[in-house]
């Protein structure tokens, strides 16, 4: 029984889902409530979210500002692996702490700011997984160039995206050849289990030159043809600056969401300053 859980387990962790995942946190939420929110909009209110609650230790306003994020992570429909990683960051930052000092008999006085700390780091982390998922590598680069972000980074940043997919697939590629010429040790008992997983880690950490390289060398590819469609000029010109930043418009929708989130922001002052 054990055996066949922690077969489906591995099925569940392989490459290929590794790659479903995050092509459809890059690309597969574009019909949700905060994917199709102006990215400018969006860029605000993540700034508002990401930075605030850094210089805020107030434990209701920051409680309040987590259940908002946490309701916008839901709407964004975010990829359960990224969840899955967002709770083991936040555990291995804080959250560990807080549950030691809550075990071994801490008082509020010690549990209370471990709290806000935690609150801090999972708010602004939610924030930071409701944007960046809402939001394709093309809208996100128009966002940051219309706020006069250098179209080079903003570009950079957009093609980061689109780099991921192709980092996943060479990364599956080498290890697949790897695979094929070495011997890997058999792992029916738990010993033979333990040489599995070093073999595997060994696999790993050989793949990430050639990795490295193929990667650079389709890089280079890409790179020769924006130059051959001119982009370094079309980086610089006024009219196709204009051109592509034409499709952002606010609707009234994105001032609603807006409005929202700072009367939310409100009620939680407001409760605050009461208690």
């Amino acid at each position: 029984m054990m055996q066949k859980l922690s077969e489906n387990v591995l099925d569940k962790f392989s490459m290929d889902f590794l790659r479903n995942q995050v092509l459809k946190n890059a690309y597969g939420n574009d019909d949700t409530v905060i994917a199709v929110r102006d990215p400018r909009i969006l860029l605000v209110w993540y700034l508002f979210f990401g930075l605030v609650p850094w210089f805020v230790n107030d434990l209701p306003f920051l409680l309040g500002c987590f259940l908002l994020v946490m309701v916008t992570t839901i709407l964004a429909k975010v990829a359960g692996l990224v969840l899955l990683l967002f709770a083991v960051g936040v555990f291995s930052q804080t959250g560990y702490l807080l549950i030691a000092t809550w075990i071994f008999g801490g008082d509020a006085s010690a549990i209370a700011p471990l709290l806000v700390l935690t609150l801090k780091v999972a708010t602004i982390s939610l924030a930071s997984v409701t944007v960046f998922s809402g939001l394709d590598p093309d809208r996100l680069s128009n966002g940051l160039m219309w706020f006069g972000c250098p179209e080079r980074l903003s570009f950079s940043i957009s093609y980061a995206y689109r780099m991921l997919p192709m980092l996943m697939e060479e990364f599956q590629n080498v290890l697949l050849s790897y695979r094929l010429r070495g011997n890997p040790p058999a792992h029916e008992t738990v010993p033979g289990k333990i040489k599995y997983l070093i073999y595997q880690i060994k696999i790993i950490i050989h793949a990430f030159y050639p990795l490295m390289l193929n990667t650079a060398k389709r890089s280079r590819t890409t790179v020769e043809a924006l130059e051959i469609k001119g982009y370094r000029y079309a980086a610089v010109n006024k009219e196709v600056r204009k051109m592509k930043l034409s499709s952002l418009k606010v609707t009234y929708d994105d001032l609603i969401f807006l409005a929202i989130s700072f009367l939310w922001v409100a009620v939680t002052v407001l409760v605050s300053t009461l208690v």
